[in-house]
């Protein structure tokens, strides 16, 4: 599993490979990225931009901050990806072991999949699925053993857990069929029907 820090890493090298940001801008993007479930705090990613700085993956940009005609004595600091931390960052897209697809770092690098090759898109994908596809057996069976024990309420909570574990598989094979060239269900029926 991944560690939140390298998780963090991973998103911010992605977001600075686009282009340099100070704090707020990169603050607010993250959280965008990592949904509502996992909001962070200036107290978790002040702390890991530090941590960058002295590895020296990223570097500061201090810039004077005009506000209309007067000038901001305020420094506004930007930071920006070095060579190191483009190395890093795709040393890190290229890797496909199981931290890659969790569910902690698998949202984060698949927003920068257009950064990778496509093979180690597909193991990423076929990982994850494989994943999902075991944890749909387990809570299938564990919902078919607990039906006749719990309430309706705890069954539809189960049930909706399965809903959601399938629509994920799902769309996970119609990006590997994607990415394999090959049409997914509704490319087919759209070419069946013409």
């Amino acid at each position: 599993m991944a560690r939140r820090g390298e998780t963090i890493e991973l998103a911010v090298l992605g977001l600075l490979h686009e282009g340099p940001m100070h704090g707020y801008e990169l603050r607010k993007r993250l959280n965008l990225m990592l949904g509502w479930g996992r909001l962070l705090s200036y107290g978790s990613l002040y702390p890991a931009l530090k941590k960058m700085l002295r590895g020296n993956l990223i570097e500061e940009v201090t810039t004077s901050a005009a506000s209309g005609t007067v000038t901001s004595r305020r420094p506004r600091i930007t930071y920006q990806v070095t060579e190191r931390g483009t190395a890093e960052f795709h040393r890190l897209m290229s890797e496909v072991g199981p931290a890659a697809w969790e569910d902690d770092n698998f949202d984060i690098r698949f927003r920068f999949f257009s950064s990778t090759d496509m093979e180690i898109r597909l193991r990423v994908l076929e990982g994850r699925r494989s994943r999902l596809q075991e944890r749909l057996d387990r809570v299938q069976r564990e919902l078919a053993m607990t039906q006749k024990e719990v309430d309706r309420y705890a069954t539809e909570l189960q049930r909706h857990g399965v809903e959601s574990v399938e629509r994920e598989v799902r769309w996970l094979s119609d990006l590997i069929n994607a990415e394999r060239g090959m049409p997914g269900p509704q490319a087919a029926a759209a070419t069946d029907n013409d």
